[in-house]
């Protein structure tokens, strides 16, 4: 018989009942500290005060109104994205797979408000991940998670990540733009070489083309800048961000230059929850922390420091890691033994890890990880590596 709860997650069997900063306590009474951030969602880890009380100050007063009417905590939180960011105006939804749909409809709108409506068609990256609806599933392009859903939603091809000759091979006369992530997270914490992606800005300024990033996992912070792009010196055209947004409450949006944004006119495009009062005072709140002077400074510090360590493991264990990779707050350990075992002897040290393809593991703590909380990591994920460790590595190791 089927679960109450539908079983299309293989959950751990854990259960939380309580957070703080960067651990969480199980409702049986463990204590694990979270590299995991509810995949790289919980920015300002959990129950932090500030953000917590903006949540509850405002459920006391209004949650929800609908896009009928003015959102003034909406308009404050565009406005500070849009003074933050080369964007000129600001769509707010839910999810990233939202903001990836409503990046989507926004390149393709602005192409057939152009008077080009045969460009219909993106360039794509393989390795990514953009969301779960039919149309983010085909941009994502894996065969795994596309079986079994029907025809796959047309206009999306898909290239090598990081090869330029793969796509300018692949820009024809029905090319709207290209979508990339700065920072491939699911496919395996893959960074973007810095030269692919200004080189990516100039073929779209080339052939008159729209540059999209997805940002959903490496924005807000995540890297050590608010949005990865800024790494590169570059800036897309239109930008999708979710996840860290609003530290763990549901808010996505949608980033656009002003000839792309006003493609989304009165009647193209809409959200039922979208940018309420709620989850707007969430996002606000997540900025006054993630803007504050030094804190991102700061994030790349702390993300320098966890990856020395992870170049240690990497070297020290080669029967275990093959290389470390990632940017800031958001890094990779690329497993040489099945990632399902280095995570499992992790979660048995009491560190949350999670994984990302190519067998790697991810560690995404939050962005306000103390470097405390870091030492104790880095000796977990010692202790888990030599957890793991083939027994003739191990008796060389001590």
């Amino acid at each position: 018989m089927i679960s109450a709860l539908l079983p299309n997650y293989a959950r751990a069997d854990l259960a939380f009942e309580r957070g703080e900063g960067a651990w969480l306590w199980t409702v049986d009474g463990r204590r694990l500290l979270d590299f995991g951030s509810g995949i790289a969602t919980a920015s300002l880890g959990h129950g932090h005060p500030h953000l917590s009380k903006a949540i509850a100050d405002q459920a006391a007063k209004v949650m929800h109104v609908s896009n009928l009417y003015r959102i003034p905590q909406a308009e404050r939180l565009a406005q500070r994205l849009v003074d933050a960011t080369f964007a000129d105006s600001v769509f707010f939804c839910n999810s990233g797979a939202e903001a990836n749909e409503g990046m989507i409809k926004m390149m393709r709108r602005a192409m057939y408000d152009a008077g080009k409506g045969e460009r219909f068609r993106f360039i794509v990256f393989e390795g990514a991940f953009h969301g779960r609806t039919l149309a983010t599933l085909a941009a994502t392009g894996n065969a795994k998670y596309l079986e079994g859903f029907g025809p796959i939603v047309d206009g999306f091809d898909q290239v090598p990540f990081n090869n330029m000759n793969a796509v300018r091979n692949a820009i024809g006369q029905a090319t709207a733009g290209i979508i990339v992530e700065p920072v491939q997270g699911e496919g395996g914490v893959r960074p973007a070489d810095m030269q692919f992606l200004r080189d990516l800005r100039a073929v779209c300024d080339e052939y008159g083309i729209i540059l999209g990033m997805d940002e959903v996992q490496s924005g807000m912070g995540r890297t050590g800048k608010l949005f990865a792009y800024e790494w590169a010196g570059i800036a897309p055209d239109v930008m999708s961000v979710a996840k860290g947004i609003g530290g763990g409450f549901p808010l996505g949006a949608v980033l656009a230059k002003e000839q792309f944004a006003q493609a989304l006119k009165p009647g193209t495009h809409g959200t039922t929850f979208g940018g309420n009062p709620l989850a707007c005072a969430a996002g606000n709140a997540v900025l006054d922390v993630i803007l504050a002077p030094g804190f991102l400074e700061e994030v790349q510090r702390k993300g320098n420091k966890l990856r020395t360590a992870m170049d240690g493991l990497a070297r020290e264990f080669p029967q275990v890691y093959e290389d470390a990779r990632g940017m800031g707050l958001l890094q990779g350990l690329k497993c040489a033994l099945p990632v399902g075992e280095v995570q499992a002897a992790c979660v048995a040290e009491g560190l949350m890890a999670i994984t990302a393809g190519e067998n790697v593991l991810r560690l995404a703590p939050p962005l306000v990880i103390t470097d405390a909380d870091l030492d104790d990591a880095i000796g977990m994920l010692r202790r888990a590596t030599l957890r793991v460790l083939p027994s003739k590595a191990k008796e060389a190791a001590k």
